[in-house]
């Protein structure tokens, strides 16, 4: 099994969570975050004076799948959530040893 995590634009979860539920997997963890990379945050106004925004609003999205489904997923989510522009996030894969069902104590592949 392999865990996803991809950081994205907040303004993409609702298309990222839409292509995932067309390919079958419409299970997945959200988290609110912030934080910069390349992108190093940003200048902005407020009241005619300049700040500098160094972490920007970003939603971490956590999907555990089959090995045989990671690149189908890792796919959709870099096609819905691509602006072309910087800050358009990064998608991270790891390997899961092993899940349990609390309700059924089901492991492995079919607790997912």
């Amino acid at each position: 099994m392999k865990k996803i995590e991809a950081i994205i634009r907040p303004e993409k979860l609702d298309d990222v969570k839409e292509a995932l539920e067309k390919i079958g997997y419409p299970g997945m963890s959200t988290v609110r975050i912030e934080g910069h990379g390349r992108q190093k945050g940003k200048v902005e106004q407020f009241r005619g004076r300049e700040f500098k925004v160094e972490f920007l609003s970003k939603v971490k999205l956590e999907v555990v799948a089959k090995d045989e489904d990671m690149e189908r997923i890792a796919e959709t989510i870099v096609e819905a959530a691509r602006t072309g522009q910087i800050g358009d996030g990064k998608i991270f894969i790891s390997e899961v040893i092993n899940a349990i069902r609390i309700r059924t104590g089901e492991k492995g592949e079919k607790s997912v």
